[in-house]
């Protein structure tokens, strides 16, 4: 983590500090007054509800080593000790992650995507994790005040940054990108989150390939290959190296199934190098394949790269398997969804052996075509070999009106504990049970339930 003294903050970004302090040294940064640790810099913000500069004086007494204060802030201009005076406490800490990470000078692999974007991250750390000291966004601190704390994060000898950047409106990767500065960007796919703050894919494609703008010249761009809606903006890039994955032949990479099963998938890339994935679902053999590329392009071979990926680990609630004592396998896919992704799992279900039993809730911020969506997905269960279908929540059941008639057994609700209940009826031993639906439905209690 960071370890500097107010002196370097101060020739880092402008402030005013007073000189008396500049010989302290500040370990760390929080947001948070009630986990202010030792020598920490205590950042606060100025929300519609509370201000956190009401928590400065506090976080000194409880150990902080210095903190930012907005000038502007009537509060206390008179405070004293270790204050570091800045015109907006927000942009302050974003110089301050940029500053620290010219200081530190890590490869930075900056990934987005509709979905996939923390599933391809855990991957790219597991190729690299064992050659290089790589450090990853945690969590979802993944936007413009998750990610520069996520730099300030890095020890000083990082070889390696992976940052996940996301967002929900224009302009915002845009920012990311440029404090970052990357040397590889990914996007990892065109779904339909946020779309009714971007109206479109084509906005949403759009708002993804700005994580290209903070791209280093001669870095190197990852991104779907299969996604028309990119095309326009690749073509619009120059000064980088490019590199399309996908199915489609027209790839530079092209990834290729050649055998799934309840464990994983085995597939290919052009045909030529094999590669074992230990994780459920196709679909991540994209996210597996840009991992790759991550780790050709820092010159690691075949046998490491395969030896690497063999170990990744995900974070939890994505495609995570959880084997009951009555031999059922419960799939734990609640951390989020969209229609695309909810697709993918009903592709991994259907190839699974057994009785295949789906829960399926809301997905979230779809906008105005919400019912056409999720009866897309309802209608993409035709010919899946689906036994059972669960739906939660007053969007899902547009699921359920197009997909009952494509599986054995359909039930709705919207009360969770109803939905427990049903499933606890309906389950029997052996039986795969996938879980999916957007953050917001918390379905993890489900599974919870079940296990």
């Amino acid at each position: 983590m960071i370890e500097v003294t107010l002196e370097q903050i101060k020739e880092w970004i402008p402030c005013e500090i007073d000189n008396d302090y500049l010989d302290y040294t500040i370990k760390g940064v929080s947001i948070d007054s009630r986990k202010i640790e030792e020598q920490n810099l205590f950042i606060p913000f100025k929300g519609e509800h509370v201000d956190g500069h009401k928590y400065v004086v506090q976080a000194l007494k409880d150990g902080a080593g210095a903190a930012f204060y907005q000038k502007d802030n009537a509060m206390d201009r008179e405070i004293s000790g270790p204050i570091i005076w800045v015109d907006d406490t927000l942009e302050a800490l974003q110089k301050l992650a940029k500053a620290y990470l010219a200081f530190v000078k890590p490869y930075v692999v900056a990934v987005t995507g509709s979905n996939g974007k923390t599933t391809t991250k855990d991957m790219i750390e597991s190729v690299l994790k064992p050659q290089f000291k790589v450090k990853k966004t945690q969590g979802n601190y993944n936007n413009e005040i998750g990610m520069p704390l996520t730099i300030l994060q890095l020890d000083q000898d990082t070889e390696i940054s992976i940052l996940e950047m996301g967002m929900s409106g224009f302009h915002e990767i845009e920012a990311l990108s440029r404090l970052a500065s990357p040397d590889i960007a990914v996007i990892t796919n065109i779904g339909e989150s946020h779309m009714q703050d971007l109206g479109s894919r084509g906005g949403i494609a759009k708002a993804k390939s700005e994580i290209t703008i903070g791209l280093k010249s001669q870095g190197l761009f990852i991104y779907d290959g299969d996604e028309p809606l990119l095309k326009p903006h690749v073509s619009q890039l120059m000064n980088l190296d490019l590199l399309s994955i996908g199915k489609a032949a027209t790839n530079d990479l092209v990834c290729c199934i050649e055998k799934t099963d309840n464990t994983g998938i085995i597939f290919n890339i052009n045909h030529e190098e094999q590669y074992e994935l230990p994780i459920l679902g196709e679909h991540n053999m994209k996210n597996a394949t840009i991992a790759i590329a991550v780790g050709k392009r820092l010159n690691l071979n075949y046998e490491t790269i395969f030896k690497n990926l063999q170990q990744v680990q995900l974070t939890g609630m994505r495609m995570e398997q959880h084997h009951t004592n009555e031999e059922r396998l419960v799939i734990n896919d609640a951390y989020n969804a969209s229609p695309t992704s909810m697709k993918a799992a009903i592709d991994t279900l259907s190839s699974m052996e057994g009785r295949k039993i789906l829960v399926l809730g809301d997905v979230l911020e779809l906008g105005p075509n919400s019912q056409l969506m999720h009866e897309s997905v309802g209608n993409f269960l035709d010919n899946k070999q689906i036994d059972a279908l669960f739906t939660y929540g007053r969007e899902a059941r547009h699921i359920h009106h197009t997909g009952q008639a494509f599986v054995n057994y359909a039930a709705h609700t919207t009360d969770k504990s109803e939905l427990i209940g049903s499933l606890k009826s309906y389950i029997e031993p052996q039986d795969k049970i996938l879980i999916k639906g957007s953050r917001g439905m918390q379905l993890e209690e489900v599974v919870e339930a079940l296990i």
